[in-house]
């Protein structure tokens, strides 16, 4: 593969770095032994559809509920 775009960079006081024009808001770092660092950019959306296991833990949690499974009352007075 090809490089788009070769340019240096340098960490700051704080030990960052700079991206030129970068596309991405987020982007997922892999540092590896060699020195390499990949990142891989990364978009945060919302899901379509609620997962299997969510829903399943929704059904147990309203079961618990029902039966009387449940913690003691929390007292939210002070907020």
């Amino acid at each position: 593969m090809e490089a788009v775009k070769s340019y240096n960079v340098h960490l700051d006081s704080k030990k960052r770095i700079t991206l030129r024009g970068a596309i991405y808001q987020y982007y997922n770092v892999k540092e590896y032994e060699n020195g390499c660092i990949m990142l891989e950019p990364r978009e945060l959306t919302v899901p379509e559809t609620i997962s299997v296991q969510t829903l399943e833990d929704m059904d147990n949690a309203i079961r618990n509920f029902k039966s009387g499974k449940v913690s003691d009352p929390i007292d939210l007075s002070d907020f």
